[in-house]
């Protein structure tokens, strides 16, 4: 594959390049139990604090079994990237760092995790399948969830996948939103934040960049990635994104994306969450 070879998606381009919902945020805590598969526990989380949609951290999570893929080139003359076989490693392991963005799919609770674990001699990172990892010890995460937004599993004619895309809304201050392919990540993020009057937040997101180019000259040559934003923020309108990803070989890479070559590869979602200014 040449460095140049950029996605191009086989439906009609949208008009609009991002689609958002308001959202109320609150505070999602608590223990996820052990025996049950990660989407279970996840959806009984949410359904118990009320909120239909929103992310959560999945870091400390032990499962066993662990399933989860690598992104991949297509090779079915339709979709621009795919997914790799399923990676089934032995044994228990142990999420260093993953978000989950939480939603629906065909009127049941669905997420979307892209992260890092280990099983204390490997490390890897990627795509969870929820369905297929089981936990294996009971732990307690935390997160952010709307009562009244959600992210809600789509058909996208101008991809192909089925994505998620921000769905219901409330009056609150804060944001759901889903950025479409070719979109700069840093610019999109501040555009859709200036535009609805947001100037500092934290940003959660999990998607997909095409070619990803760091702040300090590092480089992901690569057409399919997976990443997630690792303490990303909003600072007085600028955007600070840094981001943990793993492209088609499982190569990990962390850092800082630049303004302007970053553009979504697939789909971005991403949750903003409006903070104090910084004195």
């Amino acid at each position: 594959m040449s460095p140049d070879t950029r996605m191009v998606h086989p439906g009609p381009r949208a008009t609009s390049r991002a689609e958002v919902r308001r959202a109320v945020l609150r505070p999602v805590r608590g223990r996820l139990r052990a025996g049950q598969t990660v989407m279970q526990a996840v959806g009984d989380l949410f359904a118990s604090c009320g909120c239909k949609g929103g992310v959560l951290s999945l870091a400390g999570l032990c499962c066993g079994p662990m399933r989860y893929v690598l992104p991949d080139l297509s090779t079915d003359g339709l979709h621009a990237a795919w997914y790799s076989e399923t990676h089934a490693p032995p044994g228990r392991w142990t999420i260093h760092s993953a978000t989950a963005t939480v939603g629906w799919k065909e009127g049941a609770p669905f997420l979307h995790c892209h992260g890092i674990w280990s099983d204390g001699r490997e490390t890897a990172m990627g795509h969870l399948l929820p369905f297929d990892s089981v936990i294996a010890e009971d732990v307690t995460v935390e997160g952010l969830g709307a009562p009244g937004t959600w992210f809600e599993a789509l058909p996208d004619p101008e991809t192909a996948f089925t994505l998620f895309t921000p769905e219901g809304g409330e009056d609150g201050a804060a944001l759901f939103a889903r950025i479409r392919p070719g979109e700069d990540v840093v610019t999109a993020i501040e555009t859709l934040a200036a535009r609805h009057g947001i100037s500092s937040a934290r940003l959660h997101a999990v998607g997909s960049i095409d070619h990803i180019r760091f702040s300090d000259g590092q480089r992901m040559d690569c057409l399919a990635t997976e990443l997630r934003f690792d303490d990303a923020r909003l600072i007085r309108g600028t955007a600070h994104i840094p981001i943990e990803v793993v492209d088609i070989h499982g190569h990990i890479a962390r850092g800082v994306l630049e303004r302007g070559p970053n553009p979504v590869g697939v789909t971005l979602e991403l949750i903003i969450e409006p903070t104090e200014d910084p004195s």
